[in-house]
């Protein structure tokens, strides 16, 4: 990374902080190690240990690197009730190292109190705005740094049904209620293997027929995501209360209205950390207690309070200036690319 790409990579965290603490969103700084994690089968992670000291009665104790802050984000939201943001490293094992990826990498996750997830995007669509200000807080010597208006807002918003019907030709939600993902799936060539379930089906046309036709020329929210894909996302069948932002056809956030029943999501935790048993390369702990912070208690003023109404967004920040300066590879935007830690050499 040149100088003046790190300048406008300061520039794009630093009004981003000053988009959200003008707000009076509360920055937190949440660990980066965990002795358990939310199960989620779509990602594997890393695993590490604390290892105490020679003579110590206590045991090495299994720790997980976290791929988001979710995990304690939640636990101070049931404790302060408060918007919240935080900048910070996340990890995510087995995934390709290439154009998009890194294992280690930068998220923006931000929860907005009383909100839901259309209040999420417009808040994201703000947040667009203030970065794309005609040198917004960028310093002369990083205002050749080129930033794309074409992501300016607002965004083309698409439902995923609406999606599947354009660009798979046919409707998501008849398909999966008649049993015909898989003909589906084999019509647009795919081949899938026999055996999967109408989730990994809908995945597999998704990523294979979906996304790649998505518009490139400004950022696209698929919105409404199908339920039978399990996250802890509020339902509104048959779909659930989510969206995913695009530009030029890369992924760069995830939005839920967020799931406050406590019985859902101990239901969830219970699904998922069984299926991640069954299936992970990486197995972790999960809480088996979690779902106890969306139970209702007793706040200071005496009256019962549950997990309060919320959304969340976690928003991929490498990602975010790769779009806004037009950069194709994502370690063209990171003081240490990738490729230098795969050989060991500096």
């Amino acid at each position: 990374m040149d100088l003046e790409l790190a300048l406008e990579r300061a520039r794009i965290i630093r009004e981003t902080r000053a988009f959200f603490d003008n707000r009076d969103y509360l920055e937190v700084d949440t660990p980066l190690l965990a002795p358990d994690l939310i199960p989620e089968t779509c990602l594997e992670v890393f695993e590490t240990a604390y290892v105490p000291p020679r003579g110590s009665r206590r045991r090495e104790e299994k720790l997980w690197l976290i791929p988001s802050p979710e995990i304690w984000m939640k636990k101070l939201i049931a404790r302060y009730r408060v918007s919240m943001y935080q900048i910070c490293k996340c990890f995510r094992n087995t995934e390709s190292r290439g154009r998009l990826h890194s294992p280690e990498f930068t998220m923006l996750e931000y929860y907005t109190m009383d909100a839901d997830y259309l209040d999420s995007l417009a808040l994201t669509e703000e947040l667009f705005r203030r970065l794309l200000e005609p040198d917004s807080g960028r310093p002369i010597s990083a205002r050749s740094v080129s930033v794309r208006p074409g992501l300016r807002p607002p965004f083309l918003r698409i439902t995923m049904e609406e999606a599947f019907s354009r660009w798979a030709g046919f409707s998501l939600y008849e398909a999966a209620e008649a049993g015909t993902m898989e003909a589906e799936a084999r019509r647009l060539g795919l081949n899938p293997p026999s055996g999967l379930d109408t989730a990994a089906l809908y995945d597999l046309i998704f990523i294979h027929a979906v996304e790649p036709a998505l518009p490139r020329d400004k950022p696209v929210v698929l919105l409404d995501y199908p339920a039978f894909v399990p996250c802890l996302a509020k339902k509104n069948s048959p779909a659930l209360e989510r969206w995913e932002l695009y530009a030029g056809g890369i992924e760069l956030a995830n939005c839920y209205s967020e799931e406050t029943d406590p019985e859902e999501v101990r239901r969830y935790f219970k699904a998922e950390t069984a299926e991640k048993e069954k299936n992970a390369l990486i197995k972790h702990e999960t809480d088996p207690r979690y779902w106890e912070n969306f139970l209702p208690r007793k706040d200071g003023s005496g009256f019962p309070a549950g997990f309060p109404a919320c959304s969340g967004v976690a928003l991929g920040l490498d990602r975010l200036v790769m779009a806004l300066t037009g950069r194709p590879f994502i370690e063209e935007v990171l003081f240490f690319s990738e490729s230098m830690f795969s050989s060991g050499k500096t």
